[in-house]
């Protein structure tokens, strides 16, 4: 299981330090896109992300919390995302916004808030690369983690040995080394943001993490 680092609580003007003291200890970050309207807050968009991936080597996770995906993939994809995920409550056809994202040669993702079914994913797991559950609501860095989360993680770990599928099973919200062991033996990727980001030693809270995935 890796690590994906949330920049969402961090200092944007002095962002380049922070991700200096973390680069050889985290592999993913994870960019929070919000819109205000699809989420009650708003984050920061493309021109931040191409300036991390023109000075990182970090995989780029970018979450788009947006009512309109569509609109703005092309320029996540042209800013060096890796990974682009979308929220299955924000589109009516979510088949074709993976599609459109394997068009452009990134790996898809899908997301659900903690009210929807996880079993409202099962049409389209056979084609995406990543799922990401939320275990908080969205919007909002340093939020309680939400125990419902636990079992859909654990039936997406089901559906995906069972099927022989390829995605990639992430978390997302109030990830501590209290939380994480009770669901680091269904993932692959765990999203952390104040954990790590708020504490006084990140590189520590960072290496408890590590020891619990293995």
């Amino acid at each position: 299981m890796n690590i994906s680092l949330s920049i969402l609580n961090m200092n944007y003007n002095h962002l380049k330090e922070e991700l200096n003291i973390v680069k050889d200890d985290i592999q993913y970050l994870h960019l929070d896109i919000m819109d205000g309207h699809f989420v009650p807050n708003i984050s920061f968009g493309p021109s931040l992300v191409k300036s991390i991936h023109k000075e990182n080597q970090f995989i780029l996770d970018t979450h788009l919390m947006i009512s309109d995906p569509m609109k703005y993939i092309p320029d996540f994809v042209n800013a060096g995302s890796d990974f682009i995920t979308f929220h299955l409550e924000a589109v009516d056809d979510p088949k074709a916004v993976i599609d459109y994202i394997h068009k452009h040669n990134v790996k898809a993702g899908i997301s659900i808030k903690p009210n929807t079914k996880v079993e409202a994913l099962l049409p389209y797991l056979s084609f995406v690369d990543l799922v990401l559950i939320m275990s908080v609501e969205p919007g909002f860095g340093g939020q309680q983690f939400m125990e419902n989360a636990i079992d859909k993680v654990s039936y997406l770990k089901k559906i995906k040995e069972q099927k022989g599928y390829s995605y990639l099973i992430s978390i997302d919200g109030g990830i501590t080394d209290e939380t994480l062991p009770k669901v680091s033996s269904y993932l692959d990727l765990a999203v952390v943001g104040s954990y790590i980001t708020g504490a006084v030693d990140s590189l520590k809270n960072i290496q408890k993490l590590k020891h619990i995935s293995k």
